[in-house]
């Protein structure tokens, strides 16, 4: 009878606890987002929250989900001293990948088709990343792994792994902050919570926790065009794809990703892609805020329902998030030429916009 195997190293273990240490005292150094409110007539007696993820080190939502897959792998022995860390993203997972890796020392890789953006390549560069290309936005996750296996290194995979990276009980994630922020507020308990979806974690860990703690909060989750998730859900096709690439940079997908969880969302909200730049815009010129077109669609979504709890007479508050700042979308969303290619018109969206603020009435524009 043979003996016990050990496998323990006291190097690997002391890099990995190291590695660890780094990566929650960035947490504690960033504390925590800001909780602004948006602006609306008292007597209407609902509170709108736009939760502040862009003031993160690396500017995004996205700099929680990859703090919380870096810890998720650190702890199940996948990331070691001299482990290449794979993604496969072209947006802000992998600038806030890219962080990460330079912060405990491995190496970094993102996959990504190559139409991405300059001004993205360069931030996850900045950051000691590097940036390998594909020709089809689909082929970046077999590439990915490929890259991966070939250098014995750890794909981290976004889209299969954000809805357990996270601890949805607790341990400060996003919607226990929520919470905590409003404890103060004439309404604690909001009636929505409303985001979108990229790969599924954040709306995940929020209706996770709802249930978790028994809150009467309902979870909306807001959809792009071409996305495949809002079709998905409705027909309850977990297989459902389009094939087609969102405009929204950070959410919508072409399919419907492993960590994206149907049954914890109470509603799903389609929002045309001119809507959520008109939101985005609007979001500017009202607070003078500057945000990402994914906070657009979220607050195209808010409005739709503080516009229901106004015709059903319903008091209280809803949270929704600014995803990233607008900075990284000078030469798109915040650029007429850029829109007039894509064929958006903004128009009557805005004006359903200021007609709602002023009036309380939501007008959808015709081809809503």
């Amino acid at each position: 009878m043979s003996g016990p195997v050990d496998r323990s190293c006291d190097r690997t273990r002391a890099w990995v606890t190291e590695a660890i240490r780094r990566v929650e005292a960035d947490a504690n150094r960033s504390a925590d987002t800001h909780l602004h409110v948006f602006p609306l007539p008292p007597e209407w007696g609902i509170d709108v929250y736009l939760k502040d993820e862009s003031v993160h080190p690396t500017g995004s939502l996205k700099h929680r989900l990859a703090r919380s897959l870096f810890l998720y792998a650190l702890t199940s022995g996948w990331i070691v001293e001299g482990t290449t860390v794979v993604e496969a993203s072209s947006g802000s997972t992998a600038v806030s990948e890219a962080y990460f890796a330079q912060l405990i020392g491995v190496p970094f890789v993102t996959v990504m088709p190559r139409t991405t953006s300059p001004e993205k390549i360069a931030l996850i560069e900045r950051y000691g990343g590097r940036c390998h290309f594909v020709d089809r936005a689909p082929d970046m996750y077999a590439e990915a792994q490929r890259l991966a296996d070939e250098s014995g290194g750890h794909y981290i995979d976004q889209f299969t792994y954000a809805e357990r990276a996270t601890d949805w009980r607790g341990n400060n994630n996003i919607a226990e902050s929520i919470f905590e922020q409003l404890a103060m507020e004439r309404f604690p308990v909001p009636e929505w919570i409303v985001v979108g979806a990229g790969t599924g974690g954040t709306s995940a860990t929020i209706g996770r926790y709802l249930r978790y703690r028994r809150h009467p909060t309902r979870l909306a989750v807001v959809d792009p065009e071409n996305s495949a998730f809002f079709p998905g859900w409705t027909l309850d096709a977990p297989e459902y794809a389009t094939g087609m690439p969102s405009r929204i940079e950070g959410i919508g997908r072409p399919r419907m990703e492993p960590s994206f969880v149907p049954t914890v969302i109470d509603l799903m909200v389609p929002v045309p892609d001119a809507a959520s730049v008109a939101a985005a815009r609007h979001l500017h010129a009202v607070t003078g805020r500057w945000a990402g077109g994914s906070t657009g669609t979220n607050l195209w979504g808010v409005w739709q329902l503080v516009a229901r709890m106004r015709a059903d007479g319903v008091r209280g508050s809803v949270v929704t998030l600014i995803c990233d700042g607008g900075d990284r979308y000078q030469h798109s969303y915040y650029d007429d030429a850029w829109l007039q290619r894509q064929g958006m018109d903004l128009t009557p969206y805005t004006t359903t916009l200021e007609h709602f603020l002023a009036t309380g009435e939501w007008k959808p524009p015709a081809q809503a």
